[in-house]
This record gives structure tokens, sequence and C-alpha cells, in this order.
């Protein structure tokens, strides 16, 4: 029995720590909704860039439909519902043919399928190369899981295929050196990503390592130097790959350690953004790459790439390039709005609209109200935290606040008011 006072004793948190907590947990969830009140079914808007997406295992067991966040709270109340975070070119499915005789409480004039969604096993609650749910109920620690920018599938570090003397890039603190993550099945589509090493950290001790093994024994950036001898490319394209490959170069020695191989990255981006000439603001007339890449890119093994702060602005956006992309179906790449950090940005943005837009609602309803009822509310106020200091100093801070002491408050408050009248 005094072992089971001391476990309660030991859950037992400060007021103050219970809203900060429970202030995280908002934050939290707005990051995840990108803003999102759940008020209406988002289907009208089309497939949007990025969106909360949920899956709904009692209505489409196998795993082929997802539903945007009113429908998950409207139509799917109660249901066995997965959460998978957000999804990208999405369009809300409840209703539609997937669900059988179900429709839609909030929209149900849709089309009988959304052709262009796109589903993997997170729908059916499985993740990573293990296919295990999450939380896992066979774990007691649940291990933190990265998500790949392309199939958008959740990994355990374990299963990442790192080498053995390799690690997920982080600091100091633990905080992650990289921006962005591609698992090592993806990574085969974005073999030209080897021709950009400025973009890429190295999982382990340095960058450069990484580069030098990603591009098997440096051929890609070589045939680039040995085209650029010969006269086969544009003059601004050789320059650019002269210096990328001095990058290489610099990486790879004893004297650059991870925490300067970002500074590599930035001056690199800008040397890339003062030689490249544009036209129409995004597109490229002359290829930053200088090689066709779609028919000649560098052989890459299947290796995760762990990606660098604002590497999707490198990218080059020529013709050439473009196209590539178009084949690959990975145009999205280039959209900096299609990345979690711009959805978690704009979900920050709206979440303190939202919170002015209540302070401003309160102040404008407060300033309506005549001098009597200003006051009444005034007074209010301050006998209740009169009350609430007196029930803290005589508390015994050794028991838990329970909802019978919360009750107690409000009714000596009650007292006081009928004595007053």
């Amino acid at each position: 029995m005094d072992g089971a006072f001391e476990d309660e004793n030991d859950q037992t948190i400060t007021i103050n720590e219970y809203l900060n907590k429970v202030e995280a947990e908002e934050l939290e969830a707005d990051l995840v909704l990108g803003g999102d009140e759940g008020k209406e079914c988002t289907y009208t808007m089309g497939y949007m860039k990025r969106q909360a997406i949920f899956s709904c295992l009692t209505c489409a067991p196998d795993g082929t439909a997802g539903v945007c966040t009113a429908c998950s709270l409207y139509c799917h109340d109660g249901h066995e519902i997965v959460e998978l975070w957000t999804k990208r070119n999405f369009r809300c499915d409840c209703g539609n043919s997937k669900f059988g005789e179900f429709f839609c409480k909030l929209f149900p004039k849709k089309d009988v399928e959304n052709v262009d969604n796109s589903y993997n096993h997170n729908f059916k609650g499985l993740y990573c190369t293990c296919g295990r749910p999450y939380p896992d109920p066979d774990v007691e620690e649940q291990e933190e899981m990265i998500q790949c920018i392309m199939c958008e599938d959740w990994f355990h570090e374990e299963h990442l295929g790192l080498e053995p003397s390799n690690e997920i890039p982080r600091d100091e603190e633990g905080e992650p050196l990289y921006e962005d993550f591609i698992c090592k099945t993806c990574s085969t589509i974005c073999s030209f990503l080897t021709l950009y090493p400025q973009t890429r950290w190295a999982a382990g001790r340095q960058r450069g390592d990484a580069i030098v093994n990603n591009v098997k024994d440096k051929n890609g950036l070589e045939d680039i130097s040995s085209a650029c001898g010969s006269g086969k490319l544009e003059n601004d394209a050789c320059s650019q790959v002269s210096g990328e490959d001095n990058a290489v170069a610099d990486a790879n020695s004893d004297s650059v350690p991870v925490a300067e191989a970002s500074v590599i990255g930035e001056s690199s981006e800008k040397n890339i953004g003062s030689n490249q000439n544009t036209k129409d603001g995004n597109r490229q007339t002359t290829c930053v790459l200088g090689v066709d890449t779609v028919s000649t890119l560098p052989v890459l093994e299947n290796k995760s790439l762990f990606l660098s702060k604002n590497w999707r602005d490198i990218l080059c956006r020529c013709e050439r390039c473009l196209d590539m992309y178009n084949q690959k179906h990975i145009s999205y790449l280039l959209d900096k709005e299609d990345s979690i950090a711009e959805y978690e940005k704009m979900a920050k943005q709206k979440r303190e609209e939202k919170l002015q837009q209540q302070d401003g609602d309160e102040l404008s309803l407060f300033n309506k109200l005549g001098h009597v009822e200003k006051m009444e509310i005034l007074n209010g106020i301050a006998d209740f935290k009169e009350e609430f200091r007196t029930f803290l100093e005589s508390f015994d801070t050794s028991k838990t606040i329970t909802s019978s002491d919360v009750h107690q408050i409000f009714e000596n408050l009650a007292k006081k008011r009928r004595r007053a009248q």
C-alpha cells in the first residue's frame, strides 16, 4: 500500500507544470493539424499540398482510404482511427466508394474515387520496414521514428540501414542537424542529389564521407569535370561544378568537422545563386549540373540521405532538370511549401492569429459592457484569486488536488456572494 501512495505522489505536478503541459499539447496539435480547426470537410479544396489525414480502420480496414480532420471528428467519432500526421497531394475520401453505404455527414457529394490519392501501409496502422504499429504494444519504450519526405513512411533508426559506425546526424544536445530525410529505397530515385554535395549531411562523423560513398568512386563528378575540360559543357555550369568538386575535396579532409560542413553548404548555395541565369523568376536557362539528368546519373547505393537546411533552394530549375523532376513525379521537391517546416510555420502563424483574435474578441466584449458589469467581472476575478490563494496556503502539499477540492472553492465563493448580498 505504501508503494502505491509513493507512485501517486510521484505523478503529482504543479499547476504551472500542468498549464505548460496543456499549452505544449495544444501547440503540438496545431502543428499536426496545420491550424485546421476541423469544422469543414476539406474535399472542396481539392488535392491539398499538405494536410493532416486520418485512416478509419472501422470503415476501411484494408487501409485504402483517408479522411480529413473534420470528418475524423464528425463522421467517424467512436471508430478505430489511425492518425497519419500529414500527407501531400491528398483529397478527403470520406463517404466515397471506398466506404460502401457510409456517407459523409459534412459533404456527401463526392466523386466515386480520388484517383490521385496515394496510400501506403501507414493507412493500416503499420510503419517502417518492420511493418509494426505505433505505438507498438509489444515494446515498453517507444522508439522515436523519422519520416521519409518522399514515400512519407516512418522508420525506426535501427531499421534505416545505416553503417554500424554511422548514426543520425545530431548536435551535442541531440537535436537533428539535418532538415529532411530520404529513406534508402527512395534515395535511388534521387541519385541526382549526389551532384549537389553541399545539400547533404553525412550520417556519422563527417559530411564529406557520405558524399564520396554515395557517388560511387566519384564517377558522377569526375565525368562532369572531364566534360568541362573538353569544352563540352556551358562555362557557367563548368565553373559551378569545379566549385562543387573543391567542396568535396575540402569536406574529405580531416580539418573539416560536421559543424563547419554547414558553412560549406551555405557558401555553395550563394555561389549557385550568383551563377544561375534565370527567366520568369524560377526557370533557369543554364543547367547547374551540366549533365543529362535523365540518362546520365551517378550510381547511388541504397543508402539513406540526410539533407541540410534550405537544400531545396539549391536544386537546378533549368528545362532539362524540370523535365527530369516531372518524369520521376517528384516536382514537389521544388516547392518549399511542401516541406514540414513550412507547414508548421503556417500552423504557428494561424495559431498566433487565432489567439490574437480571441484576445481581441474578449476585450471587445468587455468594452461593450457597462460600468457596473465591468466592476462585477473584475471583482469576481479578484474574489476567485483570493479564495484560490487562501486554499493553497492551507492545502497539504503532500496530497493531490481533487475535483472535490475544486468544487469546495466555488462553493466558498458562492457563500461569500450570498452573504455580500
